[in-house]
Order: structure tokens, then C-alpha cells, then sequence
């Protein structure tokens, strides 16, 4: 939990970590290291040089690592866990579920664990899908549409691959489902990650919630316009905010747009760690705010709520996570009683 210089706690869910394992003996191949190697260029780049991590440290922290970067010193009280295997690059995965799941055994109450599935793994991939989530109940998936598979470098949402595994995640009862749209990563390709087949899965899954993981970035303008028209599209802003401290006009013009066009009540907090840690993004983020002109276009002020739905509860309301009476919004209670209102009026109508 974050405390404000002035007494408000902010409840934070970091919406968007790794547990990952790129040790040399983990790595399949050249690609197991140039693959982290692009990662670390983040890291170096963009992170104040105090808070840097040394390499041998950034290839595997570990559990307990984990857990006193992200609940100790980084003020997060949920962590969300998304898988990436990575078995080309990696002998047994960079970021496996199984692997992830340590974290979640350490720290039940504070971690939330997500599945992953590919749709180019057919039959035997849905087959995994249901077992891993009877092994673990998780509430969402991640997909990876640029991950390689074999001969394939990727795939996209469109390919009637997928809809057969959106239908297994309704009928699972998982309702978060997370792309990967972000900056490309060697040696994968820059078009897998192209985040213009969204809205094929936004529009014929409506009861799915999709969180675009790094907003499509660098395709910030396509992410906008079409999570602008798809209610069950939210940004998930991991790496966005690390530009805050490197690159600060370029965030802040990030945040413009994404406030403009998705509004407060669908952006997500997420440090994107172990690239960085969310402490130091955390304080910066708090402490932020528009300047003139980009506030205009924002056309939303980053008040206090509008920071504690990005920085916790948007997320708690999408996981169904508990949030302290302190950290809830002061009209929250009257908001929740006007949609109940709202639904008897529509429920009466039909």
C-alpha cells in the first residue's frame, strides 16, 4: 500500500508481473539470450541508475526476491502473474504457470495467478488449458500472439484458431483474458505484435474482458481508436509508466491519449517486473500530473481517484479482489447502488 504525503492509503495492484528463469543453463539457444539481453536494455534504459539490478540479478530473482521487491519495498498489495513459456528460448520456459505458481504458493493471498494457452496448439492445447485450470483456478489467461511455436512466428487474433479457446475460457468461467500488443523483442517479429485483430475477439466475445497488455505500444493510436469503440477492451499500461522517469513528455502524452479515449475506469497499473521494479514507478506516478496543455487533451484530471482507480481498483473490480474501506473511493457505495438501480430498471423493462 501506498501512503500519500497528506494520509491517503492507495491500494495497489501491480496488474502485470514475470517470475522468469534466463540462466544460462535454462538457455535452449542464442535466442535464450539475446531474448532477455533486449530486456535488460529496458532495464538499464529506463530505470534510475540507483535502482538498477546487476545482469546475473535480473536473469533470476526468485521468489523471495520477488516478494520483497513487490510487497515489501514496492507498496504492492496484488501481484498479477502472467505466464509466457517461451520453450524455444528456453529449456524449461522462461515464465511457465507452473513456474509462476511458486510465487503463488509463497504468498496466496497476495498474488494473483493467471493461465496462458496457444491457439495453434489445437486439441492438445485446450485439453492443457482445462487441466491446468482445474489444477489451478486462475481467472485469466494470457495469450502471446508473437511467441514462436515451432515453424510458426506468430499468429493473430483473427485466425479461426482462437475462437475455439475463447468459447473454452466461457466455458471455464475465466472472464480476463490478456494480450501481449507491445514493443517488438529479438528475435521476435514486430507484426505479431500489431494489435489491430483486437477487435475481432473484443466484438464477438463481448462477455470476455481483454486487457491489452503495453496498450499496443508503440501503436498507442490504433489501441486507442479501437478500444474507443470495444466496452471490453482496458489498457494494460505495463511499461508505459516506466517512461516517467527516462522519457517523461513521451508518457505523459501516452496517458493523454489513453485517458481521452478509454477514460480512468479502464487502465491498469502494471510495472511490467522484473524489467523494473515498481517502487521507484510507483512514487513517480503518484507524484505526477499534466502539464497544461496535455491536461486539456487528457480531458480527464488525474485527481486523486482517478490514481487510485489506475493504480489498484480498476484491477480489484476486474480479479474480485478485497480493497480496505480506506483505499475504496469516497461515492464508491452510491456508485454501486445506481448500477443495481440501473439493472432493476432493465430488468423490469424486459
Amino acid at each position: 500500500m501506498y501512503v500519500t504525503p497528506q494520509g491517503d492509503e492507495i491500494f495497489v495492484v501491480d496488474a502485470h508481473i514475470h517470475l522468469w528463469d534466463a540462466r544460462p543453463e535454462n538457455r535452449r539457444n542464442r535466442y535464450g539470450l539475446t531474448f532477455i539481453e533486449s530486456f535488460w536494455g529496458s532495464h538499464v534504459g529506463m530505470t534510475p541508475k540507483e535502482q538498477r539490478w546487476d545482469f546475473d540479478r535480473f536473469c533470476h530473482y526468485g521468489v523471495e526476491g520477488a516478494a520483497k521487491d513487490l510487497f515489501e519495498d514496492g507498496y504492492v498489495d496484488h501481484a498479477v502473474m502472467l505466464p509466457t513459456n517461451l520453450h524455444d528460448f528456453y529449456v524449461d520456459g522462461f515464465n511457465t504457470t507452473d513456474q509462476c505458481a511458486a510465487f503463488k504458493r509463497a504468498y496466496p493471498d497476495k498474488v494473483v495467478l493467471n493461465g496462458r494457452c496457444d491457439p495453434r496448439d489445437g486439441q492438445r492445447g485446450l485439453e492443457r488449458l482445462e487441466a491446468d485450470f482445474e489444477k489451478y483456478k486462475f481467472k485469466g489467461v494470457k495469450l502471446y500472439t508473437a511467441e514462436w511455436n515451432g515453424v510458426s512466428k506468430g499468429y493473430t487474433l483473427r485466425d479461426d484458431i482462437v475462437a475455439p479457446y475463447m468459447e473454452k475460457c466461457i466455458e471455464l468461467g475465466i472472464k480476463v483474458i490478456h494480450i501481449h500488443k507491445g514493443p517488438t523483442i529479438h528475435p521476435l517479429n514486430l507484426d505479431a505484435f500489431d494489435v489491430r485483430d483486437v477487435d475481432h475477439v473484443a466484438t464477438a466475445f463481448p462477455t470476455l474482458k481483454f486487457v491489452v497488455d503495453h496498450c499496443g505500444m508503440p501503436r498507442i493510436d490504433d489501441f486507442c481508436w479501437i478500444a474507443g469503440q470495444e466496452p471490453n477492451v482496458y489498457g494494460g499500461l505495463a511499461l508505459i509508466p516506466s517512461f516517467i522517469h527516462a522519457r517523461p513528455k513521451y508518457f505523459a502524452q501516452m496517458l493523454a491519449d489513453l485517458l481521452y479515449f478509454l477514460g480512468p475506469d479502464r487502465l491498469l497499473f502494471g510495472s511490467d517486473y522484473g524489467i523494473t521494479s515498481p517502487k521507484w514507478i510507483v512514487e513517480k506516478f503518484m507524484a505526477f500530473d499534466f502539464p497544461e496543455d496535455l491536461a486539456r487533451e487528457a480531458a480527464t484530471p488525474l485527481t486523486l481517484e482517478v490514481k487510485r482507480k489506475i493504480m489498484g481498483l480498476n484491477a480489484a473490480k476486474l480479479y474480485d479482489l478485497p480493497v480496505p474501506a480506506a483505499c475504496r473511493l469516497a461515492n464508491a457505495a452510491e456508485d454501486d447502488g445506481e448500477i443495481l438501480l440501473a439493472r432493476g430498471a432493465i430488468d423490469a423493462a424486459a
